[in-house]
């Protein structure tokens, strides 16, 4: 077992099961945050983010996603570090986009352009109501008290234009990165033969779109809404 861990083979399966631990994350955040647009009272999200910073199922998947993150990032660090070390050195460059998409040969830097994102959205969004003090007062919402997450959320995108940008290129760089990502876990798991990978990539590029566009439509929505 130790073996299988610590094998190249082993580090490819962990990516593929935190990848898709990831991948249903990313739905139901994008869930969640898709309640922006559709109340612009605040209620429906203020709800949602409620209904997630208090179930107790949350509460436990949370720090496993966190930890899940981690393992993936370092993971990746990990087999990029090994396949450049492995590469043999030749005088002959080689075209390889014919052989390969461009995601593919750069999981890594939008993998760390991702995290990029990750963390400001982090310092934005989940310090300010876990860690230091919503600037925004609670608000009673069916006879619950509860943060207002929908104007922390929505004031910083109508405020900060620059802030809107940078979550629509992450949202970006993080579709692009699942246009490989998504189809390559299910490779690594077996899933992937000559008659369903067209179809799993198919599917993989209708979510990674899912997801791009979807993040994307948040801020739009308060640039040119508000």
């Amino acid at each position: 077992m130790s073996n299988f861990v610590s094998s190249s083979i082993g580090k490819k399966f962990f990516m593929s099961i935190t990848g898709f631990f990831l991948m249903m994350f990313l739905s139901v955040h994008l869930t969640v945050n898709l309640l922006l647009i559709f109340d612009d009272t605040g209620v429906l999200f203020n709800q949602g983010a409620h209904f997630m910073a208090t179930n107790p199922i949350i509460k436990i998947v949370e720090p496993l996603l966190a930890i899940g993150f981690l393992m993936h990032m370092i993971y990746a660090a990990y087999l990029t570090l090994m396949n450049q070390k492995a590469r043999p050195v030749s005088y002959n460059k080689v075209d390889q986009s014919e052989a390969s998409t461009w995601a593919s040969r750069n999981m890594f830097v939008l993998g760390t352009l991702i995290t990029i994102f990750l963390v400001l959205h982090i310092m934005n969004f989940y310090w300010k109501l876990k860690v230091t003090e919503n600037p925004y007062p609670a608000v009673l919402i069916g006879g619950i008290e509860m943060e207002d997450t929908y104007s922390l959320v929505g004031g910083l995108f109508r405020t900060s234009l620059v802030y809107a940008l940078i979550y629509i290129a992450g949202a970006v760089f993080l579709g692009i990165h699942l246009t490989h990502g998504f189809w390559s876990a299910f490779q690594t798991m077996g899933w992937s033969g000559n008659i369903w990978r067209k179809r799993i990539e198919l599917v993989g590029k209708v979510f990674a779109i899912l997801i791009a566009v979807g993040f994307s439509i948040i801020p739009l929505y308060f640039i040119i809404r508000f």
